[in-house]
């Protein structure tokens, strides 16, 4: 990709990005979020057209301007958010568009022959299973098999890993290392430093739409590639000192809850969180946590079992009433339960505290002048990048929505008694996620208890004070120090002397 510009309206996202990858290798490419990573890439799979500048395949110039021109042209994108039918068979969503002519078509056939690609690709998977019973890690390699199932001698892969276990990790990159050896290109778009490190053969770098630099994955370190990414050096969150862990803030007992289906989501779930504590549940997606979450905040009703905060009984509590008990949220889907899309910033700043003094007032007037006060002063101190308080959230990049996601949480008190954090750093780049974990920290040394509910295994081991592990709605505790090899099993519900 030569001299690649891509202008929208009052933004540059790329600036004359020169980006060239060899055929047969693994290519990281790393930048923050607004870095102008996935617009590049949507620019090769033909989603986006350049403002200027040139495509080369093989030294061909060529125009893209579809994505059914790009897998003509032997090109595929695996997005981070799998585009797979839950009800159908993994065999019916891999030939999905490409399917045998003809009316009628023999499905065992179409499975023996999926199955056949699939040990070929060294991504073996049964065929003839629903992809809505597949685990995370599974459904990965479906979206992986469609791609190569057209063809494609370019992959390009959004944030593979951003939900998957230490296993399920170790698996995809063995499944690309052996696609790279048949000869295969890879595009890994990623923030992990250590896996791009740890599976690249160069990674190449943007900064606020231009390219920063490409380097040798042997020759680099994460310092180094953070420090490109940011244009200054990072130094991870942590915590200075021991935490000083207080009373009991929460306690839950033998806790169960319902899913969507009506299935058990929650089995006799029972812990404790003190003040001053970061309490960290890892696990795969859907073992449990949403609705973990959702019935703690009031979002979901339990069907059995008690949740005490200090000593006043909760169970089944309203969103309004955890508000009212100091219970605060940071939400794993910001776009669905932490922002409104169409308001401003002050406003989503206000959220869940629009309706108590001092921002409410007489008649249910809201209180303007105090609103704007209150908005620049969290404007200000948690750096949201805005051009100003009247700014609609959706024009806010989502590190910056999640700046203010957490700002609200302080709501116009000191701190809460109960964060409870979920995904608080999923799809952040490397300076929002230093800045969410350390803010997070600062709340628990100020005393609030904090629950962090996160897939990411880094974070939960670099500031939980102490770690549990749901499974299947089932909890399991980690032993003090745990290793990733401890914590990726018990995700998987086994064990390490199995």
């Amino acid at each position: 990709m030569r001299q690649i510009t891509k202008d929208f309206p009052g933004v540059r996202a790329n600036d004359a990005v020169d980006f060239k990858v060899a055929q047969g290798e693994i290519h990281g490419l790393l930048g923050e979020n607004g870095a102008g990573k996935s617009v590049l890439m949507g620019i090769l799979y033909g989603l986006y057209q350049p403002t200027s500048g040139e495509i080369f395949i093989h030294g061909r110039a060529v125009a893209i301007r579809s994505p059914a021109e790009a897998i003509a042209l032997k090109i595929g994108m695996v997005h981070q958010h799998f585009m797979l039918i839950s009800n159908m068979t993994v065999a019916e969503n891999i030939v999905l568009g490409f399917e045998p002519d003809g009316y009628f078509w023999n499905r065992k056939e179409i499975a023996q022959r999926v199955a056949q690609f699939a040990a070929e690709a060294k991504l073996p998977i049964n065929p003839e299973e629903t992809v809505g019973q597949l685990s995370v890690g599974a459904q990965q390699r479906v979206e992986i098999l469609k791609v190569l199932y057209r063809q494609a001698q370019i992959l390009i892969l959004d944030e593979p890993t951003a939900v998957l276990t230490p296993q399920e990790t170790e698996a995809l990159f063995r499944a690309m290392r052996a696609l790279r050896d048949q000869g295969k290109t890879i595009i890994f778009i990623a923030h992990k430093l250590k896996e791009v490190l740890s599976i690249c053969d160069r990674i190449t770098v943007l900064c606020r739409g231009k390219l920063v630099g490409t380097e040798d994955a042997g020759a680099t370190d994460e310092s180094k590639l953070a420090e490109m990414m940011v244009g200054t050096k990072v130094v991870p969150a942590t915590r200075i000192g021991e935490a000083t862990i207080g009373d009991r803030v929460l306690e839950v007992k033998d806790l169960t809850a319902d899913g969507e289906r009506g299935e058990r989501a929650l089995e006799g779930l029972s812990f404790e969180l003190r003040a001053g504590e970061i309490l960290g549940i890892a696990g795969v997606e859907g073992n449990g946590q949403t609705e973990l979450v959702e019935v703690l905040t009031g979002l979901r009703r339990p069907t059995g079992g008690k949740v005490f905060l200090s000593e006043a009984d909760l169970s089944g509590i309203t969103p309004r009433t955890a508000l009212d008990y100091g219970i605060r949220h940071i939400p794993e889907d910001k776009r669905k339960r932490g922002i409104i899309p169409g308001f401003s910033v002050k406003e989503n700043l206000i959220l869940g505290d629009h309706c108590r003094p001092p921002f409410k007032g007489r008649f249910s007037w809201l209180m303007e002048r105090v609103i704007r006060r209150f908005a620049d002063k969290r404007i200000e101190e948690f750096q949201i990048q805005t051009p100003s308080r009247d700014t609609p959230i959706d024009s806010l990049s989502g590190g910056n929505q999640q700046r203010l996601i957490v700002g609200r949480v302080y709501g116009h008190q000191k701190r809460p008694t109960l964060l409870i954090a979920a995904q608080p750093t999923c799809g952040l780049d490397v300076q929002a996620t230093r800045y969410v974990r350390q803010k997070l920290i600062e709340l628990s040394d100020q005393g609030a208890a904090v629950l962090l509910v996160s897939a990411d295994l880094d974070e939960v081991m670099a500031i939980s004070d102490r770690i549990l592990v749901i499974h299947n709605g089932r909890l399991h505790e980690a032993s003090k120090r745990p290793s990733r090899q401890e914590l990726g099993l018990l995700m998987i519900g086994g064990r390490e002397d199995e």
